[in-house]
């Protein structure tokens, strides 16, 4: 901590979060975004309060609440993770004999897609926000602005961002990280749940992530198990390990006997063209492996 307000204020204008004016200082859009009591105080920002609406089925049709955050985003974040997790439907499980409530969703998956919805928003679409939307059967995460990689490479590649000042900002903060692994952490907990693979949009002005609740695999449709199977092969790419058919049993939690099962997933994601075998040469499809379309 700087030992003088005058050293505290020269920091913030050294993050562009204030600046110096003839009559004191001014807070800027970044610190306003950021550390804001309310959002909507700012004629600029309050159409980027955060709106958290929860339905009563799988449709629009009948909301029950809807919030509008009025704090910033770095000061606002675990209160709106909070709130987000309080309005999420719960299991029972049995560990060490005591029975214990679990959220379906895991918070890691949550507090990663809101953190990239809010860093990487297009700003200079107007009008809009960004939106959490909780059905009984999923969860949308909706931001303006259309993603900067394709929605197929979130999980290996690069980060980009059109807001460098806020997503460095929010990694100091440690609300966020810049090294691209966020949707890799995303995904490897929606695997460990055994939660259906979640679904990245590309619209024409804003980018969506959906999470489905617990299914079961008979109920999944092919999409579902492909979509599945893919980012389960560039997670396991990325991380290192080998794609087969017991990884694939494995992420769906197919018995040992149900081989063929396996290999139909990996066949149909083979014909979509999103994942290859690792080796070309290697007719026997008992010892093989896959990789994503990309490498």
């Amino acid at each position: 901590m700087p030992d003088t307000k005058l050293s505290i204020l020269q920091t913030l204008a050294n993050d562009d979060l204030i600046k110096k004016s003839q009559s004191g200082w001014d807070i800027l859009n970044l610190g306003a975004i950021l550390f804001s009591k309310d959002v909507k105080s700012f004629k600029e920002l309050k159409r980027k309060a955060i709106r958290v609406i929860v339905y009563k089925e799988t449709s629009r049709i009948n909301a029950l609440k809807e919030q509008e955050g009025g704090r910033g985003y770095a000061s606002g974040f675990e209160g709106l993770v909070n709130y987000i997790m309080d309005q999420l439907p719960s299991n029972e499980v049995i560990e060490n004999a005591l029975r214990k409530k679990v959220k379906v969703y895991p918070e890691k998956a949550i507090r990663e897609f809101v953190a990239n919805a809010l860093i990487h928003q297009d700003f200079s679409v107007t009008g809009s926000g960004v939106m959490i939307e909780i059905f009984t059967d999923r969860i949308e995460i909706t931001n303006p602005g259309v993603p900067l990689v394709d929605t197929n490479r979130f999980i290996d590649t690069a980060p980009k961002s059109r807001n460098e000042n806020l997503a460095s900002l929010m990694r100091r903060l440690n609300i966020c990280e810049e090294r691209g692994s966020g949707i890799d952490r995303a995904i490897e907990s929606i695997e460990v749940n055994q939660l259906p693979a979640p679904k990245f949009i590309r619209g024409d002005d804003y980018t969506r992530v959906i999470m489905y609740a617990p299914t079961p695999l008979t109920r999944m449709n092919n999409d579902d198990r492909i979509r599945a199977c893919y980012q389960h092969t560039c997670l396991q790419y990325v991380n290192n390990q080998q794609v087969n058919n017991q990884s694939v049993r494995k992420r769906f939690n197919i018995a040992k006997n149900n081989v063929s099962f396996a290999s139909k997933i990996i066949a149909d994601t083979l014909e979509a063209g999103l994942i290859k075998a690792s080796d070309p040469e290697n007719a026997s499809k008992k010892f093989a492996s896959y990789v994503p379309f990309w490498t």
